[in-house]
């Protein structure tokens, strides 16, 4: 459903009558189209006095084609893995500032960030990626540096309220020795891939990252399974992934047959008609994957359902089927395919979640309740799975403009969709890219994270 409000506000007599009123202001954002560049303009490269990661973002920026400019003489000195370019004359504009944090170990040290922000914020283009890397508190050596480490997520959460232009802000924390592992999420949150996606908190830890030969096809070979693929968010990430090169399973329910089948075969893929609450799913599900597929890389637990209710007034079979589908099918199949060895090492599990699992909402508690629960089985899997070389993360979506959300009464609508710092809703294929990002084979250090496609939504963590 367009977003009339939006298309207003860019027109000049909207934009001259949003100042005068003070109402939201947002910017149609600039999405991927493949053969895009990572950015549209430099890099700023700015950090802290012994940082370990200026060297690698120059490496990444300068092997993705992007132009780089450094803040200080030892962040020229530290990214001369790539030959240092000019030094920031103090008015360019910019399509990204990216500070290296990792050297901060006291919270007096935390001026240093501070003055870098302070000199180049204001000259973050339109659409415009602001990110720092930090160590997380628990890397930290001492205690004064776990302090520092953590007041990062304050200062990134604040600036990615105070950019402008469709322009976001993201905090990476990167484990020691896994420097070498940051190129993938670099290239999402640097690129338009990650336009409705701010004010996020990513962990990179030291997992087995496999190369990639193509960025623009970086899932080519892998077998990708998408639950509730045949409509709405689930049929835009199978689009996505075979986009990105995976062959497809596109799963769904049988009465959904006809527009599984249509999906598939739009995007090169295969279907697979199933309830996933049978008993017998699990074991019919690996049965389809082992023997067309010779297994599967990429699990994607997308299907879910609403009954909302408030708890007074909420049935037994309202809870119970609820909870079948959106939590303990996604259990059920993710033990199956891993006893029985169909998901393959370096293998990659996202689960959809919802800002609701989050924060909560009012009539939705089964809903929530599930959600929440997806969050905890990333977290308790997470360790396990590491084991094998397996990632688990969730992605848990805002308001996203689908047929669900276009049905809602327009006050409500209206509130989902400009309780964010980009005043706006997010499309399908936002939530489709994050998956995307968190299946590519360059994401084994991400693992256990919970990445909000909400544009900063106002309401939760």
């Amino acid at each position: 459903m367009a977003d009339r409000y939006t298309q207003f506000a860019g027109s000049p007599p909207g934009k001259f009558l949003v100042k005068q009123l003070g109402l939201p202001s947002p910017k149609e954002l600039r999405r991927y189209e493949p053969g895009q560049d990572l950015l549209d303009g430099p890099a700023l490269i700015g950090g802290a006095p012994g940082g370990r990661l200026a060297g690698t973002v120059a490496r990444v920026l300068g092997d993705a084609g992007a132009e780089w400019f450094v803040h200080s003489p030892h962040v020229a000195k530290a990214a001369k893995v790539r030959g240092a370019k000019r030094n920031d004359d103090g008015e360019r504009r910019y399509a990204a500032l990216v500070y290296d944090a990792t050297g901060i170990t006291t919270s007096g040290e935390l001026h240093d960030l501070y003055a870098f922000f302070h000199g180049s914020i204001a000259r973050l283009a339109p659409f415009g990626r602001l990110i720092v890397l930090g160590t997380a508190p628990a890397d930290a050596a001492a205690v004064p540096a776990k302090i520092a480490a953590r007041a990062l997520e304050g200062f990134t959460r604040s600036a990615a309220k105070e950019v402008r232009a469709g322009a976001t802000a993201q905090l990476v924390y990167v484990a020691p020795g896994a420097e070498d592992g940051i190129e993938g999420t670099l290239r999402f949150l640097l690129s338009a891939r990650s336009a409705f996606v701010s004010g996020q908190v990513v962990r990179i830890g030291q997992g087995a990252t496999e190369g990639v030969a193509d960025w623009e096809h970086p899932l080519a070979g892998k077998v990708a399974l998408v639950t509730g693929a045949s409509r709405g968010i689930g049929e835009s990430i199978a689009e996505t992934l075979a986009r990105d090169g995976a062959h497809v399973v596109c799963l769904d329910i049988p009465a959904a047959g006809e527009a599984l089948t249509t999906v598939a075969n739009r995007i090169g893929g295969s279907s697979l008609q199933l309830d996933i609450t049978a008993p017998d799913a699990p074991e019919r599900l690996v049965a389809h994957l082992t023997e067309r597929h010779g297994g599967v890389d990429v699990v994607v637990h997308n299907a879910g359902v609403t009954k909302d209710r408030t708890l007074a007034r909420m049935t037994d079979e309202q809870w119970d089927v609820l909870m079948a589908i959106n939590l303990t099918a996604q259990e059920r199949l993710t033990d199956a395919l891993l006893e029985s060895g169909a998901l393959r090492e370096h293998g990659r599990i996202v689960s959809l979640s919802s800002m609701n699992g989050i924060a909560g909402q009012k009539g939705q508690a089964n809903y929530a309740t599930s959600k929440a629960g997806i969050i905890g089985f990333v977290e308790a899997m997470a360790p396990v799975l590491a084991e094998r070389n397996v990632t688990v993360n969730a992605v848990a979506p805002g308001f996203i403009e689908t047929q669900m959300t276009a049905a809602m009464p327009i006050a409500t609508r209206e509130a989902g969709r400009r309780m964010n710092s980009l005043s706006q809703g997010g499309l399908p294929r936002d939530v489709a890219e994050t998956i995307a990002w968190l299946a590519s084979p360059a994401s084994g250090g991400v693992t256990g994270n919970t990445i909000r496609v909400d544009g900063q939504h106002l309401v939760g963590a």
